[in-house]
């Protein structure tokens, strides 16, 4: 592939799966530019397939990589890329035993029906060789996704959609013939190539022979390239082969009548390490432009995210007689992006690609933006699909089709970074819901639905802008935790669905939310919300009210929009009524208090009787409606009755474990003084922990402590004497444990109903979030 790519997979290597670390011994430092250090790279001169072709002794990583673009004899156009990787392992630090282990990755894309059949196939030792290098502290930048994956490697499993491979990966170490788990890549006479592919799980696959029509050329700098952590690496490509053969997509069998190719080998090894601070993360562009006036053009940018510092910047230019030409003065910049559903991660969907000394000026443009590939490889994904290719060069009109690879731009390393991510596509959803300045059609949608424009007759559209819009905005625009978005999302994806065409409508659970939000701080008379005055501060109770009770009906709008059949709709619309009667019997009973009891649990200390009916109260509130989004992303997403049940399950106990989290931050305060601290028992209100202390406390210490909490003193100094009576009663530390416990079981039941996968693992990482946040 790419220098790009030979980063790429380094960082995969240091974040998780098949990490290579292990040359501290044998091999000199590299120096970059001076091959002749390794025997086995080529020299000057032309490059000798038969030689070179074959796998290098001294690589501890290498890989060869095809890509192509087809015509099948009914018209059809279709891409395909594949990528086999061999990398050295350390099996032994003590004898030194190494042992080379294998992975594959490819997709068949097809743009008309914007498909992408994507595979990552992992050597059978992977889970052995990731727990080894989690013990050595070659983590994720996420300790909660450390732990949550190190429980996926302890099975013998990886997440999904990354596979094991059934058998041992064959390669031929005196001729170029891989076979992993049945998929090949051979070397026949005459420059001729054999790829084939097929799908563990569907009738996808394909066999294609790619002959070579120019010769090899050389990227960077005469073929060598610098990697992400000083690594020498050479790489060289043929960059037009014809393509001829056969692809099987969903059972049907597609001749190819026309194809063209690419072929691309990198192989080398890390520098010895000579300190311990850790390697700066790289991030790439990577692309492969076949243009229709003969001429191919390779070219890629490495960025250090941390420094913004350019660490690679290399441009081939292939000319119709195969002569090549490196440039570095060229650009290949992002103009428009696109976010993943899956992973949060942006990537763009339209590039320009120039080098000024040729006149090459032209416009990259995705076929489609869903053609992510989700595995640990280059964790948690990276983009590489088809794109389009057109604009001039030398004066001319020109176009033709290419492949991008886009990897390590990622702002989401840890899940408190992925759910920033979220709140900022749920912010995104919910301003194109509600804009500052809405048009008539949007006020239509608003007010009453499409089509009813009788019905804004005399409306003053600043008017409602300013008090209905503005009151929600300014609790939306202040961001959120949107975890209930991401429940919504993270359940479909969960059960194997595509959660992708649902991403528009991201903000309906957090409207119901805010809703909710605006509506308890009048009720609860809570000065502050996310970090800024509430709602009912700003615009007063009266229009507060009902800004807080119109997102319950706006929320539908945005449900409206999504593709949900006729019966989905019915189910779901079911579950948000039943959240929403729910919410409020929990919530009348939490403005009503627990006062009236207080008297006898004083006297009795009898306070589970007391913990019963709170905890009553949170799941009404928070847990229910936790569950009903679970429960529609899971069935939106196809899961079995079981899964549906056993998801929303596991979302009532992290709802519950959510609040009862709530109560302990309120006593013991919140990053950023989201809320006042003490805010409870300013206003009086009987929590878990108050509720636990009674049980734990002396008749004496019970009686002051409720006289305390009775009187509603706002005396800081009083509220911080009250919160250490129950902390030193241990009923903080209680409510942690149990809030611990109802995760635990919960998850154990889940985890049997659903595979292993990376939006199994990050949830399990976000519910011990929630047992570990301060926000």
């Amino acid at each position: 592939m790419s220098n790009v790519s030979a980063i790429k997979r380094r960082a995969a290597a240091r974040e998780i799966i098949l990490s290579t670390q292990l040359l501290n011994s044998a091999l000199k430092r590299l120096e970059v530019g001076k091959p002749q250090l390794l025997d086995d790279w080529p020299t000057d001169g032309p490059i000798d397939l038969s030689i070179h072709d074959l796998p290098h002794a001294s690589s501890t990583i290498e890989w060869w990589y095809v890509n192509g673009h087809l015509i099948t004899e009914n018209g059809k156009e279709l891409s395909v890329f594949a990528s086999f990787f061999e990398t050295l392992e350390t099996e032994n630090e003590q004898t030194g035993e190494d042992f080379r282990a294998h992975a594959l990755t490819w997709a068949i894309i097809d743009p008309e029906e914007q498909n992408y059949f994507a595979e990552s196939l992992l050597d059978t030792q992977t889970p052995k060789i990731a727990l080894k290098q989690l013990e050595n502290d070659v983590d994720l930048p996420d300790s909660l996704l450390k732990q949550s994956f190190k429980e996926t490697f302890e099975k013998g499993n990886v997440p999904l959609p990354d596979q094991l491979m059934n058998n041992k990966a064959q390669v031929d170490r005196h001729k170029l013939a891989l076979d992993f788990d049945g998929n090949q890549f051979v070397k026949l006479a005459h420059n001729r190539y054999r790829l084939k592919l097929n799908h563990k799980l569907l009738d996808v696959g394909c066999e294609l022979v790619f002959e070579l029509e120019k010769p090899p050329a050389r990227h960077g700098k005469n073929g060598v390239v610098r990697g992400a952590q000083d690594e020498g690496m050479f790489y060289y490509f043929v960059p037009r082969c014809r393509v001829e053969g056969e692809v099987t997509l969903e059972g049907q069998k597609l001749t190819v009548k026309k194809g063209q190719g690419w072929y691309d080998h990198e192989f080398g090894c890390p520098a010895e390490r000579t300190t311990d601070q850790p390697t700066s993360k790289v991030a790439w562009n990577w692309i492969s432009a076949q243009l229709n006036n003969g001429y191919e053009v390779s070219g890629y940018h490495l960025v250090r995210v941390d420094t913004g510092e350019i660490c690679g910047h290399s441009a081939i230019v292939t000319d119709p007689e195969g002569r090549w030409r490196e440039y570095s003065d060229f650009s290949f910049e992002p103009v428009d992006y696109w976010t993943s559903s899956r992973t949060f991660e942006r990537y763009p969907i339209r590039w320009t690609l120039t080098i000024p000394e040729i006149s090459l000026s032209v416009k990259v443009e995705t076929s489609y933006p869903e053609q992510e590939f989700v595995t640990l490889l280059s964790p948690p994904a990276f983009w590489e699909g088809r794109v389009s290719i057109s604009g001039k060069m030398l004066g001319e009109a020109v176009d033709g089709l290419g492949v991008v690879e886009r990897s390590g731009f990622s702002s989401s390393d840890s899940i408190a970074d992925f759910l920033k991510a979220v709140s900022g596509e749920t912010q995104k959803s919910l301003h194109s819901l509600l804009p500052l300045t809405p048009t008539r059609t949007q006020l239509e949608k608003l007010v009453a639905s499409e089509g009813t424009g009788q019905h804004l007759e005399g409306l003053n559209p600043k008017q409602y802008a300013q008090t209905v819009i503005k009151p929600i905005r300014k609790i939306v625009d202040r961001g959120g935790k949107a975890w209930r978005s991401y429940a919504f999302l993270a359940c479909l994806d969960i059960v194997g669905g595509n959660s992708q065409p649902f991403l528009p409508g991201l903000g309906w659970p957090e409207l119901l939310h805010v809703g909710s939000l605006i509506i308890d701080d009048v009720q609860d008379k809570s000065a502050l919300r996310r970090g800024g005055p509430s709602c009912h501060e700003l615009y007063g109770e009266p229009l507060a009210i009902n800004a807080g009770n119109a997102c319950y009906f706006l929320a539908e709008s945005l449900f409206e929009s999504l593709p949900i059949s006729a019966e989905h709709k019915l189910h779901i619309y079911k579950l948000y009524f039943e959240t929403l009667r729910a919410a409020h019997a929990g919530q009348a009973i939490d403005l009503d208090g627990f006062a009236d009891l207080m008297p006898e649990i004083v006297q009795s200390g009898n306070g589970h009787l007391l913990e019963s009916q709170i905890l009553c109260v949170y799941r009404l509130k928070s847990a229910v409606p936790a569950s009903a989004l679970a429960q529609a992303g899971a069935l939106l997403g196809g899961g079995t009755k079981e899964q549906i049940e056993g998801l929303g399950a596991f979302f009532e106990a992290l709802g519950i474990s959510f609040q009862i989290m709530d109560d302990v931050l309120n006593l013991r305060g919140f990053k950023d003084s989201l809320k006042l601290r003490g805010e409870d028992i300013a206003g009086g209100k009987v929590t878990l922990p108050v509720a636990k202390a009674m049980s734990l406390l002396s008749m004496k210490k019970r009686a002051r402590l409720w006289k305390r909490i009775d009187s509603k003193s706002s005396e800081s100094e009083q509220i911080s004497e009250t919160i250490l009576i129950i902390e030193k009663s241990g009923a903080i530390e209680d409510c942690i444990q149990q809030a611990e416990q109802l995760i635990k079981v919960a998850w154990k039941k889940l985890d049997r109903l659903v595979p292993d996968s990376q939006a199994k693992a990050r949830l399990q990482a976000f519910s011990w979030y929630v047992l570990k946040r301060h926000y």
